[in-house]
């Protein structure tokens, strides 16, 4: 499959399906979030991966499904006494999420099939988009044992089985735009080869994952309604360090599931990923003016959102838009780092 001839090769409409998978991922980002917010994640109860593509269509069907997710701990425990209208509104989200999924699942691996056979992959990136499939279904399996650890025991999905969902769609993100960047390169000149990952690329990178990680802490532990106000955690300007709201605990369980300190974590992180971006940025400016900019652009309203979904406890709209934002300002980042890291032969 590596040895494709180079008259068949078409790097620039690859790229571009791999743009809109890209846009996809975004979405399913955004809808994962909502559906986090709205606590939908657990509503449909069973995976059904080719019949589960078709919603109840009749009163009855809508029934079993309510009666199926009436048996679960989170019903008693966060919708008691909720009607079937608002069942169906809480199903939506958790049904278009899923719906996303195998969307992204099939637009990425029938195109994949049809490049392949048609021998127009560019040598070297058929295993690099391979791999890339196959962290997409890597990633829907997440999703599924995510579910799964809330349906019996506990009342929600367990926050490190949603970070690591959350961090491997974003991953997979990464991935994908970058292998765009790279094949958009091939399209212009010949001679430029995959970019290389830089020391800095790579620092930045680091960085922003470990605020990314605890944002999905954040969402898991329902950590943004600790505090509704900034800078201060107890106050406007008081207490910035309002100490664990859990005692006797170990470290890492201090560090991952006690939400004052993920909060305090995630607030703070933040601004060491913004003088990392900075850095970055500078130093991309030289290169690709636009990279630069949209790296500033991002992070400046991500910081914007982060302080206004605070102060509004967690205001549903703002949430989703912060969620958007943070996957755009990864997007930004993937760019910069590409920038530093182009080369010819």
């Amino acid at each position: 499959m590596s040895s494709f001839s180079p008259n068949r090769e078409r790097p620039r409409t690859i790229a571009a399906w791999l743009w809109f998978v890209a846009a996809l991922i975004i979405a399913i980002v955004v809808v994962g979030g909502i559906t986090r917010l709205t606590e939908s994640g657990l509503s449909i109860t069973e995976w059904k991966p080719l019949t589960g593509i078709i919603p109840p269509l009749n009163d009855a069907q809508w029934q079993a499904e309510f009666a199926n997710y009436r048996k679960i701990p989170q019903y008693e425990a966060i919708h008691a006494g909720m009607t079937l209208a608002g069942f169906k509104s809480i199903f939506f989200w958790e049904y278009i999420h899923r719906l996303l999924g195998r969307l992204i699942g099939t637009v990425f691996a029938l195109p994949l099939l049809w490049f392949a056979i048609r021998r127009q992959i560019p040598k070297g990136y058929w295993w690099r988009l391979v791999a890339l499939f196959a962290l997409g279904g890597l990633q829907g399996a997440l999703g599924w044992i995510m579910v799964r650890s809330g349906l019996s025991v506990r009342t929600e999905v367990a926050p490190l089985l949603l970070a690591a969902h959350l961090l491997t769609a974003l991953f997979t993100l990464s991935g994908i735009v970058w292998t765009a960047l790279d094949l958009q390169a091939m399209a212009r000149d010949r001679r430029s080869r995959p970019a290389r990952l830089t020391a800095l690329g790579f620092l930045a990178g680091l960085i922003l994952f470990v605020q990314l990680f605890y944002g999905a802490l954040m969402a898991g532990l329902r950590a943004g309604l600790v505090s509704d106000t900034w800078p201060g955690m107890t106050g406007a300007f008081s207490t910035f360090f309002p100490g664990p709201s859990q005692a006797g605990e170990s470290l890492g369980t201090l560090l991952t599931g006690d939400p004052q300190i993920v909060h305090f974590i995630h607030r703070w992180w933040a601004w060491v990923v913004v003088a990392m971006l900075v850095v970055l940025a500078r130093k991309v400016r030289k290169l690709d003016r636009g990279a630069s900019i949209a790296i500033h652009s991002a992070f400046g309203v991500q910081i914007l959102l982060g302080i206004a979904t605070v102060m509004t406890q967690v205001d549903i709209t703002l949430a989703a838009l912060h969620q958007l934002v943070g996957a755009l300002l990864l997007v930004s980042v993937v760019w910069g780092a590409h920038v530093l890291g182009r080369r010819r032969a």
